[in-house]
């Protein structure tokens, strides 16, 4: 099947573009390139052996939209594309309501209007908002507690009453927990533009020289060492995710709108990661404590059963993984 990415160049399109070449799909890539390079384009090649079609235009664009679409034979589309700091959205709601929730009407139109029904929504377990309990499953009440999140929310609910107004339409909305890692040949995983807002990249960069220390927001939260908790999960047992939701919302079961849960169901702290990261990388990450950040919980992590049962998936990779692999592209490829 030709299958539609848009932010197919960034972290989690571009591992998701490799899973579904191997699965014997053709992947379409279309990107901004704001928060991504053209490189990725050749660094799927040499991972592949396939260079997918790239097109870089932006979401909001619905007409170019409508032309890869059609031009292209779409079967299917997985929608990354979209901002994505909590911070940043606090101090800029406009630019995510606009980019976020206004490029997905442009997606939907041009789906609509090209009778391409079947989509995979790059969700997050933002909408759940202030955590009422632990782990967090799929009936967990939704909220926001920063624009980031109600973009997410927004989105998902107007997919649902999309699906609903119509038989054509296969949803899945994948609640992502929080994607680290990379690929194991080093050549993509997570590089952004400018300086990092997931803490990730942020501390491959402090291991590895180009940034000097490490901010933790906040070490008073009701946590075992006062650090923010969250389920961190390898981005390529998150791409495997993406795959199996497609095949679901291909078979008899995936009529209508769904939202699944990927995460491992562990959740680990902020300085976890730290000591965790130093010994892959054998690097010291030195940090400071800074102020809270306005919109963040204290813990995040999910409850994957739902997943588990009706997609066959599970996430497979340790946190060793996680760490290793991203220090590896640190290394290898990172700018």
């Amino acid at each position: 099947m030709n299958i539609l990415l848009t932010g197919g160049t960034g972290y989690i399109g571009s591992h998701t573009a490799v899973v579904l070449a191997e699965a014997g799909h053709r992947p379409v890539l279309l990107d901004n390139l704001s928060n991504s390079s053209a490189d990725v384009v050749d660094r799927l090649a040499q991972i592949t052996g396939t260079r997918f079609p790239f097109i870089e235009g932006d979401i909001r664009d619905t007409a170019l939209l409508r032309r890869v679409l059609a031009d292209e034979g779409i079967g299917a589309v997985v929608h990354f594309a979209g901002l994505k700091a909590v911070g940043e959205s606090v101090e800029q709601p406009l630019r995510y309501y606009d980019n976020n929730v206004g490029g997905t009407i442009s997606l939907l139109q041009a789906m609509d209007e090209t009778g391409v029904g079947t989509l995979v929504f790059s969700s997050s377990a933002t909408v759940y908002g202030q955590p009422a309990y632990l782990p967090l499953d799929e009936v967990h009440p939704t909220g926001a507690t920063n624009p980031y999140g109600r973009t997410k929310l927004h989105i998902e609910e107007m997919l649902a009453e999309l699906a609903a107004s119509g038989t054509n339409w296969r949803i899945a909305c994948l609640r992502y927990f929080n994607p680290v890692g990379a690929h194991a040949s080093g050549l993509i995983g997570e590089d952004p533009n400018g300086i990092p807002n997931n803490l990730m990249p942020y501390i491959a960069r402090v291991a590895g020289g180009r940034l000097p220390f490490l901010n933790v927001f906040g070490d008073d939260y009701p946590t075992p060492d006062g650090t923010g908790v969250r389920d961190y999960i390898h981005v390529m047992d998150l791409a495997e995710g993406h795959r199996a939701a497609l095949d679901f919302l291909a078979g008899s079961a995936g009529a209508g709108w769904h939202a699944f849960n990927l995460g491992t169901g562990c959740g680990y702290s902020v300085l976890d990661m730290v000591r965790a990261f130093e010994q892959a990388s054998g690097r010291p990450v030195p940090y400071r404590i800074a102020p809270r950040r306005p919109g963040d919980v204290a813990a995040c992590y999910a409850k994957a059963d739902k997943a588990a049962d009706q997609l066959a998936w599970r996430a497979l990779r340790s946190l060793d993984d996680m760490c290793a692999s991203t220090w590896h592209f640190q290394q290898r490829t990172a700018r």
